[in-house]
């Protein structure tokens, strides 16, 4: 149970499914000593375990400090929609930072940057971009023997905990960014907007009951991008990186990629067709050493 304690200034909600493994690295780079300029008291961690079959234990995610909380939500489908709307109708905060895939390890200044640009409009919606760990995105690995455990080697060669900046030099960008930060990005696994705004739009619509929401997490971008009462603003340098977890569009080959079905399911639910909404967001934040480099080796 979350106690009733001053209010934070952000809550971050982030899903998870039997990710024991994932979630080590996901909580620890949100805690303070990891996430920089920001304290404890500034925000809450609700990790929210969507009916795993092997869930976190809750005296590991509180012992991440004393801002984690843990919430077993037993799920009627695969899809994380109803528990990730169950968390943001608990969060505390006036701001809502919501991860539907709880195996992206955030980079540190997310919290920070974040905070700082939600005093920029009335209705900011604050994002990031992803990153893949890896060379290549992992749909294209996977085919090649990428695996936890060649990715767990590979984590190794960095010294992330100190500085996860280093992560960009071991990752390439996800699929959904395209080409980075100044690109026509199709969804954030890592957004920040008022509750009251999230809760406003419908949350995450409990329609979507495929594995991992189908494409729900792009609905949410679409909405608000639609909506002109939103200002969009991208934190430029930062990130979340995906760890692999055999994840259901992240993790499979490209041929077997479920992208048809999440069509099928979208048209069914919406009464039309999918496509892309995206405005040009205002760029808030920096560009880490690090960035620059993955970013000249990119280009060279």
């Amino acid at each position: 149970m979350i106690k009733n304690l001053s209010a934070p200034k952000i809550s971050v909600v982030v899903n998870f499914y039997n990710m024991r493994r994932e979630a080590e690295r996901t909580l620890f780079s949100l805690t303070p000593q990891y996430q920089r300029g920001v304290h404890g008291d500034d925000y809450e961690v609700i990790a929210i375990d969507n009916g795993s079959t092997e869930p976190l234990e809750e005296s590991r995610v509180k012992s991440f400090g004393g801002n984690f909380h843990y919430i077993y939500f037993k799920a009627d489908s695969p899809s994380p929609c109803a528990a990730i709307n169950h968390a943001i109708n608990k969060a505390r905060a006036r701001f809502v930072m919501c991860c539907i895939d709880g195996a992206r390890i955030l980079s540190p200044g997310i919290l920070k940057y974040a905070l700082a640009a939600s005093q920029l409009h009335e209705h900011s919606f604050i994002y990031t971009i992803g990153m893949h760990l890896g060379p290549e995105p992992q749909n294209y690995l996977v085919s090649d023997g990428y695996n936890q455990q060649v990715e767990d080697r590979l984590i190794r060669t960095v010294n992330w905990r100190g500085n996860g900046y280093e992560l960009f030099k071991i990752s390439s960008i996800a699929l959904s960014s395209k080409n980075g930060f100044y690109s026509l990005i199709n969804e954030s696994n890592c957004f920040m907007m008022r509750k009251d705004d999230l809760i406003g739009i419908g949350g995450f619509d409990e329609r979507f009951t495929s594995p991992g929401g189908g494409v729900v997490n792009l609905d949410v971008f679409n909405i608000v991008h639609e909506d002109k009462k939103f200002s969009p603003v991208l934190l430029l340098g930062e990130a979340t990186f995906h760890q692999f977890h055999h994840g259901v569009a992240t993790n499979v080959p490209m041929k077997d990629h479920p992208w048809s079905k999440m069509m099928q399911e979208y048209a069914l639910i919406k009464g039309k067709p999918f496509k892309h909404s995206h405005r040009q967001p205002e760029y808030y934040g920096w560009l880490s050493l690090e960035y620059h480099a993955k970013l000249m080796s990119v280009e060279s």
